[in-house]
């Protein structure tokens, strides 16, 4: 971790002082502590394109190269701002929302069951309580929450099983790929990107 922020402290540094593509780095590198900071301006990068006016060809590519973000993530802190601003557009420009923002891992859970129609305005509002005004652990609440929002049938250990398998087919072949000289960088790093972020579901499936 400690590499990571280095590197973006350089990078920071390397880039027009007070400029906007200056505000996300800064906004990555303080990301722990403050997820809906760097969702909202992912968020902006994603939606008007700017990181094509940085040299980088997709946002994915952008956020891997220059912030050290993997794609799963960014797409989790992007659905997670999305989310948390449908329903409270006016709190998330609270001046103090980077401590009273709910955790995100259990705004994670709350963006699954937007994707999967399950969470309307009447769910927010009867949980609404339970995650601003955060009295259970994190892991508790969001154990809850999944219980509350199951995923759909078929997502049992033979699916768990089969992401593993993906998962370690892809490592195999990113290194394959690392290997040959002869491959595109940014083929590699797409590989590694995949192989990232299939390791993140491969946790959070042993996790739940």
């Amino acid at each position: 971790m400690a590499n990571v922020e280095q590197e973006l402290e350089r990078k920071a540094m390397s880039v027009p002082p007070g400029s906007f593509r200056q505000a996300v780095v800064l906004a990555a590198k303080r990301f722990k502590s403050s997820w809906v900071e760097l969702g909202k301006l992912l968020t902006k990068v994603r939606n008007e394109g700017t990181f094509q006016d940085w040299g980088y060809p997709t946002f994915e590519a952008y956020c891997l190269a220059e912030l050290r973000i993997r794609k799963g993530t960014a797409d989790k802190l992007t659905k997670g701002y999305s989310v948390m601003n449908k329903y409270e557009p006016e709190r998330l420009e609270a001046p103090d929302i980077a401590e009273s923002a709910p955790a995100f891992e259990v705004v994670e859970v709350l963006a699954q069951a937007e994707d999967r129609g399950q969470l309307s305005a009447q769910e927010y509002k009867s949980i609404r309580d339970s995650i601003w005004n955060q009295e259970k652990p994190t892991s508790e609440l969001r154990r809850d929450l999944v219980e509350r929002f199951p995923a759909p049938e078929g997502e049992g250990p033979s699916d768990a099983a089969n992401v593993k398998r993906l998962w370690q087919q892809t490592k195999r072949l990113a290194a394959e790929l690392r290997a040959n000289k002869k491959i595109p960088r940014a083929l590699v790093e797409r590989a590694d990107a995949l192989a990232q972020d299939l390791e993140e579901v491969v946790t959070q499936k042993a996790e739940a």
